[in-house]
């Protein structure tokens, strides 16, 4: 008896073996049973990738979870950051304000000395306070200039100079000056009664408004009720 070589027995399974499934089913439950011992089941291959699918999806959502916690701290610290530069920002704004006020009240300190010794006219002082007062507080500052026939204020008829400020329908009477005395402080209150009797009006407030207010004046515009403010910016017109 001749003996086959494998390849010649794998050749024949090939060429024999469907015909004997059909005539022999248990044949192929034979071969199955060998087969599982090698091979997978289809069941046992879709639980491995339904597994594998599964972890990958894990993965997938660990990962995007990561990148959203990272894209959340990364905007977090981005608005932080922001929030400092604003403050920065506002606090260096405030400082420049701060500054630039402090070295207008100097300038018109220095103002003042230059017009008590005369190198700097009393009206170009006054129109600087005015100013002020405009910018600052949105008021119309208006110089009213009437004669005082009567001379109830000098003692003998003359110009009669006043700074008024109308505002809310208050009536406020300024006097704007690079220095006040005493005299002065008298004189003032004597041209308020003059314009209230003039305008049958009564003044709300008066105001003097000088960075050099005498120790004296001070005590005299406390008495007659007139307030008393070193720069137009310390005025609260309210």
């Amino acid at each position: 008896m001749t003996s086959l070589t494998e390849k010649e027995v794998v050749h024949s399974l090939r060429s024999h073996l469907p015909r004997l499934l059909r005539s022999d089913p248990s044949l192929g439950e034979s071969i199955l049973a060998v087969t599982r011992e090698h091979f997978p089941t289809k069941v046992e291959t879709e639980d491995r990738f339904t597994r594998m699918l599964d972890e990958l999806a894990r993965e997938r959502e660990a990962q995007s979870r990561k990148w959203a916690e990272q894209k959340a701290e990364d905007k977090r610290k981005w608005e932080e950051q922001n929030r400092k530069w604003e403050e920065s920002n506002r606090r260096f704004d405030e400082v420049h304000r701060e500054i630039m006020a402090q070295s207008k009240k100097l300038d018109r300190s220095i103002g003042a000395l230059g017009s008590r010794w005369g190198l700097q006219s009393e009206k170009a002082f006054r129109d600087a306070l005015a100013g002020i007062l405009v910018e600052s507080f949105g008021v119309e500052v208006v110089n009213v200039n009437e004669f005082d026939d009567e001379g109830t204020v000098f003692g003998q008829p003359d110009q009669i100079e006043l700074d008024v400020i109308i505002k809310n329908g208050l009536l406020i009477i300024c006097e704007l000056k690079s220095s006040v005395d005493k005299s002065a402080i008298y004189i003032f209150e004597r041209k308020v009664r003059f314009y209230e009797r003039r305008h049958q009006r009564q003044a709300n407030r008066m105001i003097v408004v000088s960075p050099m207010i005498d120790h004296r004046a001070r005590r005299v515009g406390e008495k007659l009720g007139i307030e008393m403010y070193p720069d137009s910016l310390d005025v609260p017109v309210t």
